[in-house]
């Protein structure tokens, strides 16, 4: 059994990427309002049927039937509490604001979920947004015409560097969002409960984990860490709290590209972004006062050395985070594509320092070396294949990935769906 998906608000096609991973599923058609996603789309699918429009002015007869609807739309312009429109220059989905074709035509809403269910009557249909979306006033009406509409459903809160990957590599990177997964009354529940592996040193072995909410008494909504984490599911060790595998953000950095040493900028770097570099090299450096030997007719003196290279993300984002190591997964990337500065030292001899030089002496930031991130950094971020072609500007490029699904993310829901839909292999 084939099992035939709609791809709406396709972007780039990370969604598309991750259904059609999965065994016995065929992407029939996608559609977006920018031309420039579109194209990047065919170009990777072009057996998919492809369709540029802004989704809110469609006629759901316009498009073929089938089992599956994914649905990623832009968020809604109201806001979270009070029922007020947002100003006119609304950010899109990632907090950015879209440039003249994209954003006079970001107009859709979760409501084009509702249109589309009730003419095509998908068996499931896959909603993809950020956890705020729970938080706008129109919420549980939205989800009352759904259910209304004869669907049962469930939100899932999930980080993509959660999300296993059947093929590939996870997603190396921090990025929360909400799914919402409805099926028709009367179908199986596909089984959505994500046990990611952890290392629980209570019961010394590698577990399954459980996602758990910090306020059971509340209703499960928010982010990794902040709202909820992962817990042992045995009892022997108290249902300790662990963390799930992760990949690295060093899988996604290309390492033989070149970064320009700080110091020879001929515009210096804002305050903030310097404040950051250093916040950086005072977490991740660990200078160590070791002695050298002494040469004929001189003293042995003790010399500062960088046991190891130094290398992080100095994150201009804002926020409470100002870098990450590289060992660690990157923050959430955006459309806009400029908050992730790859800041190195290398190992190097810094000089012969006075024997009361203090060991947690860094590194001048005037001799890091800094870049942002490229396009095809990013893609890996987003585990996008490296052979994936992302058609466009630099501009262009980012912002296709920013506001992409992750592909493994897609894949494990989707993989889901199929098997509630044609039952065990």
């Amino acid at each position: 059994m084939t099992v035939t998906v709609t791809d709406l608000f396709c972007g780039a096609g990370g969604s598309t990427l991750g259904a059609a991973a999965v065994d016995g599923v065929a992407v029939r058609i996608a559609a977006n309002h920018w031309q420039r996603a579109i194209d990047t789309h065919a170009a990777n699918f072009p057996a998919v049927e492809h369709d540029c429009a802004d989704i809110s002015q469609i006629d759901p007869r316009r498009y073929p039937p089938t089992d599956v609807l994914w649905a990623s739309p832009e968020c809604t312009n109201h806001s979270g509490a009070t029922g007020r429109r947002r100003p006119p220059t609304q950010p899109d989905l990632f907090g950015d604001t879209l440039p003249e074709a994209a954003g006079e035509r970001s107009r859709a809403t979760m409501w084009d979920v509702a249109r589309f269910a009730e003419h095509h009557r998908y068996r499931v249909v896959v909603v993809e947004n950020v956890v705020e979306a729970a938080r706008w006033v129109l919420w549980p009406a939205w989800l009352h015409a759904m259910t209304a509409l004869g669907y049962r459903h469930r939100v899932v809160y999930l980080n993509s560097m959660h999300a296993p990957a059947a093929t590939g590599l996870r997603a190396p990177q921090s990025r929360d969002r909400l799914y919402v997964v409805f099926w028709r009354a009367g179908q199986p529940a596909p089984d959505l409960e994500l046990r990611p592996p952890a290392w629980c040193g209570g019961c010394g072995q590698v577990i399954s984990a459980v996602q758990a909410w910090k306020r059971p008494d509340l209703p499960g909504w928010g982010r990794y860490r902040a709202q909820y984490h992962y817990r042992c599911p045995h009892a022997q060790c108290r249902h300790a709290v662990v963390e799930p595998d992760t990949d690295p953000a060093s899988v996604a950095i290309d390492w033989a590209l070149p970064g320009q040493r700080i110091g020879d900028r001929t515009r210096p770097l804002a305050d903030k972004t310097m404040a950051r570099i250093r916040a950086g090299l005072a977490r991740y450096t660990g200078a160590l006062a070791v002695p050298a030997e002494g040469r004929q007719g001189t003293a042995a003196a003790p010399v500062m050395v960088i046991p190891h290279p130094v290398a992080f993300i100095a994150e201009l984002r804002g926020g409470g985070s100002h870098a990450r190591e590289v060992s660690e997964p990157l923050a959430t990337v955006t459309a806009s594509g400029n908050h992730h500065m790859l800041v190195r030292h290398p190992p190097a001899t810094i000089g012969h320092a006075p024997p009361a030089a203090r060991p947690e002496q860094m590194p001048d930031v005037a001799d890091c070396t800094f870049r942002m991130l490229e396009p095809s950094e990013i893609q890996a971020a987003m585990a996008f294949p490296p052979a994936y072609r992302v058609l466009g500007t630099r501009r262009e490029q980012v912002r296709q990935l920013g506001n992409a699904v992750t592909p493994p993310a897609a894949q494990w829901l989707i993989a889901a769906v199929v098997a509630s839909l044609t039952g065990p292999p």
